[in-house]
């Protein structure tokens, strides 16, 4: 038995599996992460320079990232 209650996270709960768009993005960053990049604009960069691309294709800009990790974290 654990020392302390079980509880779960947020991001633990989710309605469903990620889907591959979410999966794709979510290796794109930790790949980022990784690799040292920590900042808004070089996110985006790297985003646009390996992807995938943003919602509906769309090229990412800082504006579009933050919009799209709002969305997904909802």
């Amino acid at each position: 038995m654990p020392s302390r209650p079980l509880y779960n996270e947020t991001h633990q709960h989710r309605d469903g599996a990620p889907t591959a768009y979410e999966s794709l993005l979510g290796d794109a960053l930790e790949r980022a992460f990784a690799m040292g990049i920590h900042d808004l604009e070089g996110l985006v960069a790297y985003l646009n320079a390996s992807g995938p691309t943003g919602p509906n294709g769309q090229a990412w800009t800082p504006a579009l990232y933050q919009q799209e990790m709002a969305r997904l974290g909802a």
